[in-house]
C-alpha cells in the first residue's frame, strides 16, 4: 500500500484565473533564494509529514478548485515582528484540475486525497479557456 498523504485548501484572494495565479507567483519568485513559489502562512501544520508525503495545496480561484501545485517543503520564516511563520514551498508547475465549487473560508484547510478533484488529463488541460462563469455553471450541475 502506498504512503497516505493529506493535501490543503487555499483562495486565492485577487486572483480572477488560474493564468493570474501563475503570473503572481512568478513576480514574487525573484524575492526568494531558491526562486521557488511559497505561501507564507502564521500558523504551521501539525500534519507536516503527511503534506510532504506526496500533498498539494490546492487553489480555489473565483469560488471553485481550478489549480494544485505539489508541496516540496515547509520552512521557517521569522517575520520583521519577530514572530514564527511557514513558509509552504511549492513546485512551480501549476496542475490545472477538474472544477469544484467551494465556498468561501479564512486560512487554509486540510483537503484529504479522496476529496479532491481530479487533474485534467493532457487532453484537457486547454479547458481553462471556458469562461470562469461556464465552467462555474457546468460544475454546479455536474458537468464538469
Amino acid at each position: 500500500m502506498g504512503k497516505s498523504f493529506v493535501n490543503l485548501i487555499k483562495l486565492s484572494v485577487g486572483t480572477e484565473s488560474v493564468d493570474g495565479l501563475i503570473a503572481w507567483h512568478a513576480t514574487r519568485r525573484p524575492q526568494t533564494s531558491d526562486g521557488l513559489p511559497r505561501h507564507i502562512t502564521r500558523m504551521w501544520p501539525k500534519r507536516e509529514a503527511e503534506l510532504l508525503g506526496g500533498g498539494s495545496i490546492y487553489w480555489v480561484i473565483r469560488g471553485a478548485i481550478r489549480c494544485r501545485q505539489r508541496i516540496l517543503r515547509l520552512d521557517e520564516v521569522i517575520g520583521e515582528d519577530g514572530i514564527r511563520r511557514c513558509a509552504i514551498v511549492l513546485d512551480p508547475t501549476m496542475i490545472r484540475t477538474q472544477t469544484a465549487l467551494r465556498r468561501p473560508f479564512q486560512g487554509w484547510r486540510y483537503l484529504p486525497a479522496s476529496d479532491s478533484p481530479a487533474d485534467l488529463t493532457a487532453a484537457r488541460e486547454s479547458d481553462d479557456a471556458l469562461p470562469d462563469d461556464l465552467a462555474t455553471a457546468l460544475a454546479e450541475i455536474g458537468v464538469l
